[in-house]
């Protein structure tokens, strides 16, 4: 392959947050893929990303859609790999952007296994992940001294919940837009919403704040993330 295949972290929300590095790469790449879930939805990362690009920058949006067929899934993920290889056979050098960091939670982790089969030269560039930067923006700190932090999906089976949040002294509860009032009620069994707060969209125009997880006004979103201790550190 004569290109270079990046994948750019590009952090929570706020354009300021995005590495230098992710930056300098951005002036100089060819083509910036930017990912969407279908083709209503905008791409947030784009969004985040539009003010350090070049205006000769392509941006090519591919929809790598959120569904439970599986032969849709794989039919999607082929056909983009597939754009993708071309346009570094050709010599592009291509930016694939992702929120957060690309390697927790990413869809930017699938296109990398796919892409590492194939003779491509791939540098990752780390991004801040939302609960690092919701725990700066509440003063929250996430862990001290000897004390247990465990980041959970909350879509992960009731079992393993259960198990993660009992050991944990301090936790991150990503994906919390599914059965919120279930895993709330599953937060106070251990001891976990005395201190917790959810952000959303941190970093974002429309970011709000809960520091009281019972509130009717509590309404989580996709990017929606809690962070809880079983024991105050005094801050709050």
């Amino acid at each position: 392959m004569k290109g270079i295949f990046y994948g750019i972290g590009v952090g929570p929300g706020d354009p300021e947050l995005i590495t230098l590095k992710a930056v300098h790469i951005l002036h100089k790449v060819d083509v910036v893929i930017a990912p969407r879930t279908s083709t209503r939805a905008k791409s947030t990362a784009l969004n985040i990303a539009r003010p350090h690009l070049k205006e000769h920058t392509k941006i090519l949006e591919l929809i790598f859609p959120m569904v439970d067929d599986e032969f849709k899934l794989n039919e999607a993920w082929e056909s983009n790999k597939l754009t993708i290889l071309d346009l570094l056979k050709t010599g592009n050098n291509v930016a694939f952007l992702t929120l957060g960091d690309p390697m927790l939670y990413s869809t930017y982790i699938y296109i990398l296994r796919l892409l590492s089969k194939h003779p491509v030269e791939i540098k990752t560039i780390p991004g801040i992940t939302s609960f690092a930067a919701s725990a700066s923006r509440v003063g929250f700190p996430l862990a001290e001294g000897d004390e247990i932090l465990t980041i959970v999906p909350a879509t992960c089976q009731e079992e393993k919940l259960n198990q993660a949040l009992a050991l944990a002294d301090n936790v991150v509860l990503m994906k919390v837009s599914r059965n919120t009032s279930k895993l709330i009620n599953e937060m106070a069994t251990h001891h976990l919403l005395d201190h917790a707060v959810m952000v959303s969209k941190c970093g974002h125009a429309d970011e709000t704040i809960h520091f009281d997880l019972k509130s009717p006004e509590l309404k989580p979103t996709y990017l929606s993330t809690i962070l809880a201790k079983k024991k105050s550190d005094g801050s709050r």
